[in-house]
């Protein structure tokens, strides 16, 4: 699989609100930075998805503008925009911005080590 091709799986994983869909594209010592904090390895990880996709009703998520950075055998970077969305406590809401993306290749197979998701650049 391609890192593009990868990425794309990751958005639709993303956009099932399944946790069991998104975890086996994560490495073990993810690390994520959302707008609410930076987060630690697959435990601190899950929990913020989860929390999200419990506070994000029917979200929509999509990724667009896809420049990468970086390919090789073992790594890959891209950077994109990002946006979303969904319900939340009964409210229609939206936002996006700003994604980077690394990925490692590892036991076979792509997965991701650190994402940063941020604001749209001014």
């Amino acid at each position: 699989m391609t890192p593009a091709k990868f990425l794309n799986k990751y958005e639709q994983a993303l956009a099932s609100q399944n946790w069991d869909a998104v975890r086996p594209l994560l490495h073990d010592d993810v690390c994520v930075t959302f707008n609410n904090g930076t987060f630690k390895g697959i435990e601190e990880v899950q929990g913020v998805f989860e929390s999200n996709f419990r506070a994000i009703k029917d979200e929509q998520y999509s990724i667009s503008n896809e420049h990468w950075v970086h390919i090789s055998k073992t790594s890959a970077v891209c950077i994109y925009h990002f946006q979303w969305t969904g319900i939340i406590k009964g409210e229609h809401c939206s936002g996006g911005g700003r994604g980077t993306t690394v990925l490692k290749f590892d036991s076979d197979r792509w997965q991701i080590i650190t994402e940063h998701l941020g604001p749209n650049a001014g």
